[in-house]
């Protein structure tokens, strides 16, 4: 069974990393996002979920705003040709579904699977937002902490300028 939203906040709380975590309506988009959440403060971020034609997985997690080109991010992370994972695939390694899609997911990534990208830029908020297995709720974190979560479930995190 996945972790829950309540098992995630207790492993972060756990681990010493400060986060604060506040309820909305379900959202499933960076635009609905947008519209809800008002001034809650900090960077929002979009969260892909992708498989390359190796079969290797990739989550690739960027400011909200952040193009992304897959044909140009593949030859920057080293991957093969990029496509989505479908949602069959992200329930089985990540224990959430489409539109709840997070770097907090990594808790359920108990073989280590998915590779993971962090856009250099975003890194550089005060403060990063993201689901907590949840998409009816928004918890924000240090980037720093961030990183030390994604290395206790066990994955090392590679910073790239996208």
């Amino acid at each position: 069974m996945p972790a829950t939203p309540e098992q995630l906040l207790a492993r972060l709380d756990e681990l010493g990393l400060a986060t604060q975590t506040h309820r909305h309506p379900p959202v499933y988009t960076v635009d609905e996002a947008k519209a809800l959440r008002g001034d809650l403060p900090g960077g929002h971020c979009k969260n892909l979920f992708l498989k390359d034609k190796k079969g290797e997985l990739w989550l690739v997690v960027a400011d909200e705003d952040r193009p992304i080109d897959l044909k140009a991010l593949r030859h920057l992370i080293g991957a093969g040709h990029l496509s989505f994972g479908k949602p069959d695939l992200l329930m089985e390694v990540l224990g959430v579904e489409p539109g709840a899609v997070t770097p907090f997911a990594l808790i359920n990534d108990t073989g280590t699977r998915v590779n993971v990208v962090l856009d250099d830029a975003m890194m550089a908020a005060g403060v990063l937002n993201f689901h907590p297995l949840d998409n009816a709720a928004t918890t924000a974190i240090a980037p720093a902490d961030l990183e030390a979560f994604i290395r206790a479930c066990g994955h090392a995190p590679r910073r790239v300028a996208l």
